[in-house]
């Protein structure tokens, strides 16, 4: 995969704009100097996002529906996520829109990246895993954006917002090796999240590489370039992340994921 230097100002698709994440990333993209779109299936639910993003409409259930959102754009953040309701639901929203997304960019390999999943998504033996399946379709989703030969950075954030005052030292690790399933894992602020998603967009330094990210007690760097560039590499040509667990064979797939990956492989 060639490398490619990211221009300063890039067109940014923001995928889940309306939740929690996703409207933090659309601030954070734009004060970055960055164009954003916010991707919305309800333009009146966007109402408290900043006059400057764009509004686009699209269902992520529906592929044709997201062809005028990722036309033309440099870079898209998923920030989407499923009420884990149904085992359904989160096929059809957590895994579901990183196809659809895929299937709507009909080859185009322009846009870059940046994936946001959970802490602990390889551990498939937890009690919510085993309820919901989130993990295992989140996983799945990661494994499509590896396959897809985009250049990606795939964050896995911890708990949201359970940080303390003095704790804004963003650690980066690989091998999803926390996975007690509660906040003992790691914390992250949403906003932290946030501008670690959009800073990956235009660093090198982050391109094919999957991280789990918490803060500690200090400060927020400036720049994250030189924690991107400690980070190891996906394998080349693989589907999981560094270091994670091989507890997911592809012989035990169901057979619309194997379909969806070979539709979309690029490697």
């Amino acid at each position: 995969m060639e490398k490619t230097t990211a221009p300063a100002s890039l067109t940014v698709l923001v995928v889940g704009a309306t939740g929690s994440i996703g409207r933090l990333v659309v601030e954070e993209a734009l004060a970055q100097g960055h164009k954003v779109r916010a991707l919305v299936r309800d333009v009146a639910k966007a109402r408290g996002l900043p006059a400057q993003a764009a509004r686009v409409v699209g269902d992520l259930t529906r592929p044709e529906s997201l062809r005028p959102a990722v036309e033309g754009a440099d870079a898209i953040v998923f920030t989407h996520g499923s009420d884990a309701s149904s085992k359904a639901a989160v096929e059809a929203i957590d895994y579901g829109a990183v196809r659809n997304i895929l299937a709507a960019l009909h080859g185009d390999k322009r846009p870059r990246i940046a994936l946001m999943t959970a802490i602990g998504v390889t551990n498939r033996s937890g009690a919510y895993n085993r309820q919901t399946e989130a993990h295992d379709w989140k996983r799945r989703g990661e494994r499509l954006v590896r396959a897809s030969g985009l250049h990606y950075t795939i964050v896995r954030p911890g708990w949201f917002d359970l940080n303390a005052p003095d704790q804004l030292r963003p650690v980066f690790l690989q091998g999803d090796t926390r996975t007690s399933g509660t906040p003992r894992d790691g914390v992250v602020a949403r906003r932290q999240l946030a501008r670690v998603l959009v800073r990956s967009l235009c660093s090198t330094q982050a391109d094919r590489k999957t991280l789990e990210l918490v803060t500690e007690a200090g400060v927020e760097p400036l720049s994250l370039d030189e924690q991107f560039a400690k980070l190891l590499p996906d394998p080349q040509g693989g589907i999981d992340g560094v270091r994670d667990s091989d507890n997911m064979p592809l012989s035990d797939e169901p057979k619309r994921v194997l379909e969806d990956l070979a539709r979309w492989d690029r490697r």
